[in-house]
């Protein structure tokens, strides 16, 4: 069954929102980076601040990752084929694109795809 153009709506919509919230994040990270120079006389603070920011900038280039997959996403709607699984071509369900909307996979080919790497690795 295919989307409806309200449920393709939806998507958009949530889609947009995610991606606004975690740019607007992501800004906020980089203001804030720029405005503490991050020297601290005592070793140990520079240290945490230190290991606090490497954690931050493999948490936002994850997001980065992110933005990009629901750019993509965006971009099928607009081409007429979000929610069409990449691998067989059949309509993923509502219910999978809910719980992850920047799917690509239906259930079956994600669980074939999951067993694959499993075996290989």
């Amino acid at each position: 069954m295919a989307l409806s153009e309200s449920q393709l709506a939806e998507f958009e919509n949530q889609l947009k929102a995610w991606r606004k919230e975690l740019q607007d994040a992501h800004n906020k990270v980089l203001h804030d980076m720029q405005e503490d120079p991050g020297n601290y006389a005592d070793p140990n603070d520079q240290a945490t601040m230190e290991a606090e920011r490497d954690f931050e900038i493999r948490i936002k280039g994850r997001e980065r990752f992110l933005i990009r997959k629901i750019d993509q996403a965006l971009t099928r709607i607009r081409e007429g084929e979000y929610g069409i699984c990449d691998s067989c071509g059949t309509d993923i369900s509502y219910k999978r694109l809910k719980a992850r909307p920047v799917t690509t996979l239906c259930i079956e080919c994600k669980i074939e795809q999951e067993q694959g790497e499993r075996t290989h690795n």
